[in-house]
């Protein structure tokens, strides 16, 4: 008989078993969603909270505002100004030659603007902000809002723009501001700082504007604004102001620096001027100069190519990239090392025939000139070449070399801008490291005599002179040369002095620098240098030189014979007013001839424009 009861009992059971593990599985399915739940709303939350921020929140970068520089009076350099220009995305816009026909209806795009933002488009991601178009008026401004919906991509913007106020005057003191290039971005990657330059899209390229880009860039700021799904900001979150840049003011006078420009007229050549007591540099002329202007926004190619293939290269930076034989301005420095060495007397003479033998070859004067009996003093003031050509083989090479590195010969100056080279202060080991040929590293004793009178290897930026004579103005201590006296912070107005104490002292006798200043006080009275100091109110040391170009062979010099540019380089070193020097000088005009018809009557006119002018700010000390 069916049990009907025991059936019952394990169809309960059954359904018991399928209940559990119903049940079970449930828990298990609702405890694997509170894991997850829990995973997500703590362990994960501030991620995921970011990620969904991101999705929402747009941080856009707020470039700071660039420094200014100015002048040691106040007069401006290099200022920025508010303009309008128009930013494209080209991920956003579309087809960009259909964006530019129908844009340029509503605001003039010049053919030159669409080349060359087709250009950077090449080379910026497809979600970089371009520029299109540069300064426009308050007219194109506003009627391109009132049609901004129809050219989805394209922004108007307020942006900095950098201006030089004064064109050429002191162009490579300043140097200038250009677009950021991959190279650029490379550095900035090295250097960790690519992140302060977002929202920005130009950097220093040469001068004071590349060495101080750090002081005149400033903090990036940004601001978090709320978006649509279509990128539409809606309401903004948070900002963080950018600081702006430090300002620069320079140790250059533009008053003075105008005036030794000027007194260049269409000649090519460099001078700088330091004030000894400082190494403030006063004024610094490479000329001819160049506009900074140009290069702002991208040079267009006839500019171009007008500055790079010019002849006279007014890119290059004569004062600390050109290099020269220095002539007879480096005697005063012989002389001087003569009499520390204990070479030789101030006082000792020899017979001046006009020439020197040595090696069975004779070293004639400039002019076959012959003085007779002379010493120190006069050898400086008529500026004998055989008087200097017979301390040569006395001093010696090396020791002439190791006696004129601490003046800065054939050094680098430390001058606060990029490009300044080393030149040639020749010495044995110099030559054997710079020839590759057995024969050629050997020194002979000939070339020590062309060394001693400025000439032969010698190579040196006129930078270089500047410092030294200076220098020797200073009595052998040697202060820093620079062009930025202060950087100026913008907010509290605050100044930080660039060089603040003597680098070095060289340990001079006093009376051996008394004997070099009291000639080169003569060359400007009776010697060499008297025509251009006539009448001069103050008095001056200096050193007139002429350099050679090239090498005439034994044939006679006739400048009217040679060709422009292998004439002569005319130099002019000294520094006044004697007995407290305010500003050592060097100038070099190149291919001019002599120094004393040249170079010394530019010097005198930046000489009575900085002792004879009443200073114009406080900052102008004299």
């Amino acid at each position: 008989m069916f049990d009907f009861k025991q059936a019952d009992q394990q169809q309960k059971r059954r359904f018991l078993v399928r209940v559990l593990v119903a049940g079970a599985f449930a828990v298990a399915c609702f405890s694997l969603l509170g894991w997850r739940f829990w995973v997500l709303q703590v362990e994960r939350h501030e991620s995921l909270a970011a990620r969904a921020d991101n999705n929402r929140i747009a941080v856009l970068p707020i470039p700071p505002r660039r420094g200014d520089i100015v002048d040691r009076n106040g007069e401006v350099l290099a200022r920025n100004y508010l303009s309008f220009t128009l930013e494209v995305v080209p991920g956003r816009a579309g087809n960009i030659d259909e964006l530019l026909n129908r844009l340029t209806p509503v605001v003039y795009v010049s053919s030159a603007d669409q080349r060359r933002f087709k250009r950077r488009v090449s080379e910026s991601g497809r979600y970089a902000n371009i520029v299109l178009r540069n300064n426009l008026n308050e007219t194109e401004a506003a009627w391109f809002s009132a049609h901004s919906l129809r050219f989805p991509g394209v922004d108007l913007r307020a942006r900095w723009v950098r201006e030089y106020p004064q064109g050429k005057a002191a162009g490579h003191v300043v140097g200038y501001v250009g677009r950021i290039s991959e190279t650029d971005v490379a550095t900035l990657e090295e250097k960790r700082e690519l992140g302060n330059y977002r929202g920005t899209d130009i950097i220093g390229k040469k001068g004071i504007e590349k060495t101080y880009e750090a002081a005149l860039h400033g903090k990036t700021g940004f601001e978090e604004v709320e978006v649509t799904a279509r990128g539409k900001p809606v309401r903004r979150l948070r900002k963080v102001d950018p600081t702006p840049g430090s300002n620069l003011v320079l140790s250059i006078d533009m008053d003075l620096q105008r005036i030794a420009e000027a007194a260049f007229k269409d000649q090519r050549g460099a001078l700088v001027a330091i004030e000894p007591s400082t190494g403030d540099v006063l004024a610094f002329v490479s000329q001819p100069s160049y506009d900074p202007n140009l290069f702002i926004d991208g040079i267009d190619v006839e500019s171009w190519r007008r500055l790079n293939e010019s002849p006279d290269h007014p890119l290059i930076n004569r004062p600390v990239y050109g290099t020269y034989p220095i002539g007879s301005t480096y005697k005063p420095f012989v002389a001087l090392a003569a009499l520390e060495l204990n070479k030789r007397r101030a006082s000792d003479r020899i017979s001046d025939p006009g020439y020197f033998e040595f090696g069975g070859q004779r070293f004639r004067n400039a002019g076959s000139a012959a003085f007779g009996s002379i010493d120190m003093h006069q050898a400086l003031v008529v500026s004998s070449d055989t008087y200097f050509y017979s301390l040569a083989p006395e001093i010696g090479v090396n020791a002439l070399h190791d006696f004129m590195k601490p003046f800065g010969f054939g050094q680098i100056t430390g001058i606060d801008i990029e490009g300044e080279r080393r030149g040639v202060l020749p010495s044995t080991e110099w030559k054997r490291n710079a020839y590759k040929k057995r024969e050629q590293q050997r020194w002979y004793a000939g070339e020590t005599i062309s060394v001693a009178v400025g000439q032969g290897y010698n190579a040196f930026t006129l930078m270089q002179l500047a410092q030294a004579t200076a220098v020797l103005a200073n009595d052998g201590t040697y202060m820093q040369p620079h062009l930025v006296r202060a950087i100026k912070n913008p907010t509290s107005g605050e100044e930080r002095l660039t060089v603040a104490e003597a680098s070095h002292r060289i340990p001079l006798k006093p009376e051996n620098i008394q004997a070099i200043k009291r000639a080169l006080a003569e060359v400007t009275v009776s010697g060499t240098a008297r025509q251009a100091f006539v009448g001069a109110p103050y008095q001056t040391a200096g050193k007139t030189g002429t350099a050679q170009v090239y090498s005439l062979k034994g044939g006679k010099y006739q400048s009217s014979a040679i060709d422009e540019r292998l004439r002569d380089h005319a130099l002019f070193m000294a520094f006044a007013p004697v007995k407290d020097p305010k500003i050592a000088i060097a100038v070099l005009v190149e291919n001019a001839g002599w120094g004393g018809s040249v170079a010394a009557p530019i010097a005198r006119k930046v000489f009575d424009a900085w002792l004879l002018h009443t200073p114009k700010g406080p900052q102008a000390s004299r």
